[in-house]
């Protein structure tokens, strides 16, 4: 379903529960989550189990600038990280996505990933475009580069937890993104993401 008001404090729990390790003040809270109600509720999508909220994810619509791709989340978004919706804007930016760490593996991501495509079929817009959180950098920072960290896992010769996930789900890398976030795990870096939808006329 859709957010509504009901889900804000739960969806704001679940971000703070699935990303222990970043800045509070990236995540999505209940200020963010009732302006996205009102903003674009179409754009989010919420899981539940019974009256829990398990999975959510969030976006908006922008018009974007392949030229000049480096963005931070912040930049991007905008007030409330949906403020810089534009209903006309011709690609999806998807801005959040979450599962309950107790329901991963259960099919909940690709669901929420399938329904954000249908959204950009329906809506006959280009695309969704993301910063893909590269989580297994963190390990492997002391020895390359974020570029040629995703690159492998792009080529498949490093696993990822999520941007191989992204990349199974059909989406491409554009290119790496600095200070996309404040997270020091990982430096602040993020892969550019791109689905192309197939359909679009």
């Amino acid at each position: 379903m859709n957010l509504s008001d009901r889900w804000v404090s739960q969806c704001a729990s679940l971000e703070l529960a699935a990303f222990p390790q970043a800045d509070p003040d990236d995540l999505l809270n209940a200020d963010d989550l009732a302006a996205y109600a009102r903003t674009f509720p179409a754009g989010f999508f919420v899981c539940l189990d019974g009256e829990r909220v398990v999975g959510q994810a969030g976006g908006i619509l922008v018009d974007f600038d392949f030229d000049h791709p480096q963005h931070t989340i912040a930049e991007i978004t905008g007030e409330h990280q949906c403020g810089n919706h534009n209903p006309d804007g011709a690609w999806y930016y998807g801005t959040d996505i979450v599962v309950d760490p107790q329901y991963r593996r259960r099919g909940i991501g690709k669901r929420l990933y399938e329904l954000r495509k249908e959204l950009v079929r329906r809506q006959n817009r280009r695309g969704i475009i993301a910063g893909g959180y590269i989580h297994g950098f963190a390990d492997h920072k002391e020895v390359m580069s974020a570029a040629d960290y995703v690159g492998k896992v792009a080529a498949g010769e490093l696993y990822d937890r999520t941007l191989s996930f992204q990349l199974e789900n059909g989406f491409e890398v554009r290119g790496v993104l600095a200070d996309y976030i404040d997270d020091p795990d990982i430096d602040g870096w993020a892969a550019l993401i791109v689905w192309s939808n197939p359909d679009y006329v």
